[in-house]
């Protein structure tokens, strides 16, 4: 179908608050789709109503392929591109098949209503989505406002933060924004004593930490406490390193392959929320721990991968870096993980001892990249003095795809007409 698809946000004020434009679709319209409660907020006009089957998006296809040749309006809620139906629409159809007709999102309304600056609210969804989500929006000082998804999520939240050591901090629920219904209540976190809200609501949060809550921030290098492990943990400091390396982009993949407790891929997806990661571990209690630290550190979306690898590695998308953690010596490790990688993409591989180390020392020789040895001194208790006690050193290889390769390329053909000119390479 090539028709333009018009859709109408309309808000909790139902019909009067449409616009003339929105209106004249909506009347014009020989079909509506959209949820129950939109299509109830619509006066009769003659069209054929549908509603929204569950789950909706694998019908999305079929439904406008049924009434193709048709005019089409589609009812979302609010804003339709602000965590709605437009954008999903945008992406199956293209922006150029839509002409969306957006009603005040309940962000703005609930920034207008607190007297918080849009721009410097941070939004978490919780529709359909793990409460987990909002830890990495925990941080002191900071403004979020949360999308419920029903009426009990205020509590949910209230529990998050007070277990997060943020029970003093503010929340408001506000409730049926823009209609005559509009409501709030307000309270602290650790206090929240209200038993329910009504099913439409948002909370904002004033994130305000408990005296001794040590904050975590989304920059890389965590505290090696803030994770479960076994002592198979790549340490805060190397961690630090290897992430710089690894360059997390927003959008982008990584493969941890023998993740241990998962930190350097939870590490990566805290950077930012649409970074994704697949760990890859070979013993089942780590792996599951490695899922349990995404989950309370608020990347529950990190996709956990049992099996030994190079072979569990097969069928994986492919990655836009790749972090070896460990197993270099592996046959066919390095080999796999490099041709997997996408143009420009990133290997970083760690060593701590002589047989691995020879082989990225190999890789070094052939792609070039970076390498570099990294020891790390900590201060500890000697008797009744402090000293350094120091940690392995770890040697770190790293090298981007395309320009190791180009790199050289570029220098074998340089030897070779060097040799042909009867020069002496240095």
């Amino acid at each position: 179908m090539s028709e333009v698809i018009n859709v109408v946000g309309i808000g909790a004020d139902g019909w009067q608050g449409l616009s003339a434009r929105a209106r004249e679709e909506v009347l014009g319209a020989e079909v509506l789709l959209g949820g129950a409660r939109q299509l109830g907020l619509v006066p009769g006009t003659g069209a054929e109503r549908v509603t929204w089957p569950s789950p909706m998006l694998p019908a999305l296809p079929r439904l406008l392929g049924e009434h193709a040749g048709r005019r089409v309006c589609v009812l979302a809620s609010g804003d339709p591109m602000f965590f709605g139906v437009g954008a999903t629409l945008a992406r199956i159809l293209g922006p150029e098949r839509l002409r969306v007709h957006p009603h005040p999102s309940s962000l703005s309304l609930a920034c207008a209503r607190l007297g918080w600056p849009a721009e410097e609210v941070e939004v978490v969804s919780l529709v359909g989505r793990p409460d987990s989500l909002l830890h990495p929006a925990v941080l002191p000082g900071r403004r979020v406002l949360v999308l419920s998804a029903d009426g009990g999520t205020p509590a949910r939240v209230a529990a998050l933060l007070t277990a997060r050591g943020y029970g003093a901090s503010p929340m408001t629920v506000l409730s049926g924004l823009g209609s005559a219904a509009e409501a709030r209540l307000t309270g602290t976190a650790g206090g929240w004593d209200h038993s329910g809200a009504p099913a439409l609501n948002v909370v904002a949060v004033e994130c305000l930490p408990d005296p001794g809550t040590a904050a975590l921030p989304r920059v890389p290098g965590l505290p090696d406490d803030a994770f479960e492990h076994d002592g198979q943990l790549t340490k805060r400091e190397v961690r630090a390193v290897t992430l710089s390396r690894l360059a997390p982009v927003p959008g982008e993949l990584l493969w941890d392959v023998g993740a241990g407790a998962g930190s350097v891929a939870v590490e990566w997806m805290r950077t930012h929320p649409s970074c994704r990661a697949v760990a890859v571990e070979s013993h089942p209690d780590r792996a599951a721990r490695a899922a349990r630290n995404a989950g309370a550190l608020g990347v529950p979306g990190l996709e956990v991968v049992v099996g030994a690898a190079p072979g569990a590695l097969a069928g994986l998308p492919a990655p836009d870096a790749v972090f070896v953690g460990g197993g270099a010596t592996a046959p066919g490790l390095l080999d796999t993980c490099w041709d997997a990688l996408r143009p420009g993409g990133r290997l970083v591989a760690n060593a701590v001892t002589l047989e691995s180390e020879t082989v990225l020392a190999a890789w070094y020789g052939r792609h070039g990249g970076d390498l570099v040895r990294l020891t790390v001194g900590r201060a500890s208790p000697v008797g009744g003095f402090t000293g350094w006690r120091t940690m392995m050193p770890v040697t770190i290889w790293s090298a981007t795809k395309n320009a190791t390769m180009n790199a050289v390329e570029n220098a074998v053909e340089n030897e070779e007409a060097s040799g042909a000119r009867g020069e002496e390479l240095p």
